[in-house]
């Protein structure tokens, strides 16, 4: 399901980005997921049903956003690590002061979520539905497998062998380089 999201849109109100990196979280067997083993009130959304936004806090300071997309009862979601920004620009620049340069808005699962505006108040929205205004949705530019990497997750400790982290070639928000 990960690759297959590169390339789709993510709406929050004004602000719309095509998602150009992703990361896989494969539930309990997946050591590097917040699900592995088992479930807790934190990662409850994780366990379905599909098709909702799994937000957490992460570090004490950032709002990080997936994709749940498992079987319901079974975890399974996609880290959202970068977007580049198609609407909103501006509500973007607002919301990311601190950014110098247009591709610092959305270049990280934290600055994504800051950008649009996401955080804990969104976990468990229904991303079908565009309830509470956050949504997925595709324009038909999706991207095709050839015009798209995979490479090991970042940032992990447990799990950070896994070849599950999926990325558009050469597109500047990307956020991080492949290991």
């Amino acid at each position: 399901m990960a690759p297959e999201l590169l390339g789709v849109l993510v709406t929050a109100g004004p602000r719309v980005g095509r998602i150009v990196e992703v990361e896989a979280y494969c539930g309990s067997e997946d050591p590097g997921s917040h699900a592995y083993g088992g479930p807790t009130p934190r990662t409850a959304t994780m366990f379905g049903p599909p098709g909702r936004l799994y937000v957490y806090f992460s570090y004490g300071m950032h709002w990080c956003a997936n994709v749940v997309c498992g079987p319901d009862r079974e975890a399974g979601a996609v880290l959202l690590r970068a977007a580049a920004p198609v609407r909103g620009i501006d509500a973007m620049r607002a919301a990311r002061p601190r950014a110098k340069r247009d591709r610092e808005l959305t270049s990280g699962p934290a600055r994504l979520c800051q950008a649009f505006g996401i955080d804990g108040t969104f976990d468990g929205a229904d991303l079908v539905t565009a309830d509470r205004g956050v949504a997925l949705a595709s324009d038909g530019h999706l991207v095709a497998p050839d015009d798209m990497a995979a490479s090991t997750r970042i940032g992990l400790s447990a799990g950070a062998d896994l070849p599950w982290r999926w990325y558009v070639p050469g597109d500047p928000h990307v956020s991080g380089r492949p290991r």
